[in-house]
């Protein structure tokens, strides 16, 4: 199979260094220069992102199957019965994939230039069938708690495509695209994480909550689908390398690391605030879901409201990548914070007073500027690294290292969202100690992006 930029030829069939898989290689790859571009390097760049979209929305979705699967599960699937104990116990299973998700980011960032954007994106959409595959199996009542989490443990491979994909597409776009791109790639990734929760809403409300194994039956051919469209329409690029001092040079630059604690700030809320939002609800605001029949919370009136804040979050990350475009990354994700520290502050109080339609609007608000947040501080990345280093080659070399680095960094911010509600839950019965920590901890952002990026001085870089 040949693939051709009119009127340019970049492709062949094979890697000219060779490579353990064969597939479609192009050996000419200038998204910079414009008359490339123009002649064929746009449609070929917006078919590998439209595929690599949908990979990723189907990695997001088993990522986070377990923010719905916790919904689901009572004592006879080995969960406590005692209230507080039971709600640790759940918060463990969002923690465990969250955290394997945040490991595997850093060699699936490598993955791409060993094997290749395409070759990469079909060996990472065919792992997804493990976790499927083994929850089918052992995901039943009586089954034991290590089981879950074991279960869980696994699911977290979903985490890692989002990495992949990113470092894939940042190779495809030019700098003055790349906002929008990654935008639009990382935002149609992330709302597998509202589709799947709206999934679980469907499957509760026609097999109920008696048969959860039904969700993995739905994903098993759309992880087969993905598969395939990566292996027929995407391409790999050949001069994207994995360059040996890449991720060392990478560590040694102090901007990786305040990178990485912004997007701990945006992305990390996102996710943990997507795995966490349904249990937060159903134990901080559990009388507004009692089923009439049972006088239980039914997780069916809790999942209406669920997948709205992920859906919402996703939706809007474009919207970040685009005003990054226009208006700055640094100027965006400085505003940013200030908007996601003042809708914890909602959040805070709404909790104390124990008003539901307050809450919402405080939470959904988090989920927006999260959502917008991701764009921004993605849309720095390359031009931070740009400015700091000689050539797009160059600059393309580290900052796939720094995507890496950041994508798994905040991805662990997941994890300590979790965390926070694990512990809140667990001392007081509410997250309001967590909400204190976040409210801190967007305002520690807000003053790095300040103090770093926006703040007029000579040794500030203009254009970040």
């Amino acid at each position: 199979m040949t693939t051709t930029l009119d009127p340019i030829p970049t492709a062949t069939t094979a890697p000219p260094t060779g490579g353990l898989i064969r597939g479609r290689w192009l050996e000419d790859w200038r998204p910079e220069d414009e008359r490339f571009w123009d002649g064929g390097g746009r449609a070929v760049a917006r078919r590998n992102l439209l595929v690599s979209v949908f990979s990723e929305h189907i990695g997001f979705s088993i990522w986070s199957l377990w923010s719905v699967f916790v919904l689901f599960l009572g004592p006879n699937y080995g969960i406590s019965a005692d209230p507080k104990q039971a709600a640790a116990e759940k918060f463990m299973l969002t923690i465990v994939p969250t955290a394997i998700g945040s490991a595997v980011r850093l060699p699936y960032t490598f993955a791409v230039a060993k094997f290749g954007g395409r070759n990469w994106t079909v060996i990472s959409a065919a792992l997804l069938l493990v976790p499927l595959i083994a929850t089918g199996i052992a995901l039943k009542p009586g089954t034991s708690y290590a089981t879950l989490l074991v279960l869980a443990a696994l699911a977290g491979v979903g985490g890692g495509n989002f990495a992949s994909s990113m470092t894939n597409i940042n190779s495809f776009f030019p700098q003055r695209l790349k906002g929008a791109a990654l935008g639009l790639n990382a935002g149609g990734g992330n709302i597998g994480v509202a589709t799947v929760q709206l999934i679980g809403l469907l499957v509760i409300a026609t097999a109920g909550k008696d048969h959860p194994r039904v969700m993995v039956a739905i994903y098993l051919p759309l992880v087969v689908i993905a598969i395939a469209a990566a292996a027929l329409l995407q391409d790999n690029i050949a001069n994207v390398r994995n360059e040996k001092r890449a991720m060392r040079d990478a560590c040694g630059d102090v901007h990786t690391w305040l990178i990485s604690l912004l997007y701990i700030g945006t992305f990390g809320s996102f996710i943990g605030f997507g795995f966490a939002f349904g249990q937060v609800l159903s134990n901080e605001f559990g009388s507004h879901f009692l089923s009439a029949a049972t006088g239980r919370v039914d997780p069916v009136k809790v999942m209406y409201l669920t997948f709205l804040g992920p859906l919402t979050g996703s939706l809007v990350r474009p919207v970040g990548g685009w005003l990054a475009d226009r208006l700055g990354g640094a100027r965006t994700t400085l505003w940013n914070f200030a908007a996601m520290a003042a809708a914890g502050s909602i959040v805070l109080v709404a909790s104390k007073q124990g008003s539901l339609p307050l809450f919402l609007v405080g939470f959904m608000a988090l989920f927006v500027f999260s959502g917008i947040g991701n764009g921004s501080v993605y849309k720095m990345i390359p031009a931070v690294f740009r400015l700091r280093t000689d050539g797009d080659q160059e600059a393309r070399r580290i900052a796939n290292a720094v995507i890496g680095i950041a994508g798994a960094i905040g991805a662990f911010g997941g994890v300590l969202v979790n965390i926070a509600f694990r512990q809140s839950f667990l001392s007081s019965g509410n997250g309001d100690a967590a909400y204190v920590g976040f409210i801190a901890f967007y305002a520690l952002c807000l003053a790095v992006t300040w103090a770093v990026y926006v703040r007029p001085s000579e040794n500030r870089a203009a254009g970040i």
